[in-house]
């Protein structure tokens, strides 16, 4: 293990106690910040410091954030206006008192045992990095049907590739430095690099506590989705993220259009062949591919109303394509990005 980690290791066996600090950025929440800060005050086991770091917030996040820590002086404001999310995590990080950290994200809600459960494996010495767990956190058929077709259920996770998102993780300080933090000339995507500069080595261990989960509500209304995935998208053309699954998108839309224009062909045998295979394939790939989302919608959407039920399953069509759509115009938008600012290699040697 690297000289830092060798060092962090002999910290935790000669230390009684481990003192934690929980770090998150904010920019304009408002509205949510406050039953964050409530909730990680009232966890099970008690964080040294929680750091929040604005990224220049202009309605009144900064004022709800001073307001709670004027009674609880762990918590620590960083203002750092114009900050990107990696950015502000990496300030917040740097200036963390304590060798354990856990990452979450405004806009959550969390359980009170989800400190405690993922800082047990590095307070045991079990453990360089965790990942925990995120579920969907719905208030309308809408937001069921977005849970369900895009957030994965703890089954469909493998723990050996499974890449956390910064909603919930924890880590060594250590483990951060050793990999150069989170990417700051990356505005989206940075926790997948981040993530996967920490598993590309044999000498940090990665512990999965599914038990650690955090809730959030996904998007309420489709464009705020396509924006969102968009971004998404924009951020792996920027950090060269998944060519070949990209690829394939456009791969099976191209084949779906080129069956579509020979519908419009004049020759009879041949449009019948065309409607033949384009219904067949259609359907197997429509089946194929909501087959996931619709075992997670009969989870979460228990309790609905017929009429409900109809809604859902209507818009998990549109939410998938909708999604594919602005992935298939984000990823180029980011690799456009890529070639006029030659960003650095993030890869760890």
């Amino acid at each position: 293990m690297a000289e830092p980690l060798a060092r962090a290791e002999e910290a935790f066996e000669t230390s009684g106690s481990t003192p934690v600090s929980v770090v998150l950025t904010v920019l304009n929440e408002a509205g949510t910040i406050s039953g964050l800060l409530e909730e990680l005050l009232a966890q099970d086991l008690a964080a040294d410091e929680i750091i929040v770091v604005d990224g220049g917030s202009h309605d009144g996040t900064v004022e709800a954030v001073r307001r709670v820590s004027e009674q609880h002086r762990q918590i620590r404001l960083i203002r750092a206006p114009g900050a990107n999310i990696s950015q502000g995590r990496n300030r917040g990080i740097a200036e963390a008192r304590c060798e354990v950290i856990a990452v979450t994200d405004a806009g959550v809600r969390i359980n009170p045992g989800w400190l405690r459960l993922i800082t047990e494996p590095l307070r045991s010495g079990r453990a360089d990095v965790v990942a925990g767990s995120f579920e969907p956190d719905p208030r309308s058929p809408f937001e069921t049907a977005m849970g369900a077709t895009v957030l994965p259920e703890l089954r469909d996770i493998d723990p050996r590739t499974f890449l956390p998102s910064s909603r919930s993780v924890a880590f060594r300080k250590a483990a951060w430095q050793e990999v150069g933090g989170y990417p700051e000339w990356l505005d989206y995507c940075e926790d997948i690099v981040f993530d996967l500069n920490l598993r590309a080595g044999s000498s940090l261990r990665v512990a999965y506590e599914p038990s650690a989960r955090v809730r959030f509500r996904p998007r309420s209304n489709m464009l705020a989705f396509f924006r969102q995935y968009f971004r998404y998208a924009r951020g792996d053309g920027k950090a060269d993220l998944w060519r070949r699954r990209h690829a394939a998108r456009y791969l099976a839309y191209a084949y779906f259009a080129a069956n579509v224009i020979c519908l419009l062909l004049p020759d009879v045998r041949r449009h019948r062949m065309a409607v033949f295979e384009l219904s067949a394939v259609t359907l197997a790939g429509t089946a194929l591919y909501l087959r996931k989302p619709l075992r997670r919608l009969l989870r979460l959407g228990r309790g609905a109303t017929p009429g409900q039920w109809l809604c859902m399953l209507a818009l998990l069509p549109a939410i998938r394509v909708t999604g594919d759509v602005a992935k298939m115009a984000g990823y180029p938008a980011g690799w456009l990005w890529r070639l006029r600012n030659r960003p650095p290699d993030w890869h760890r040697p």
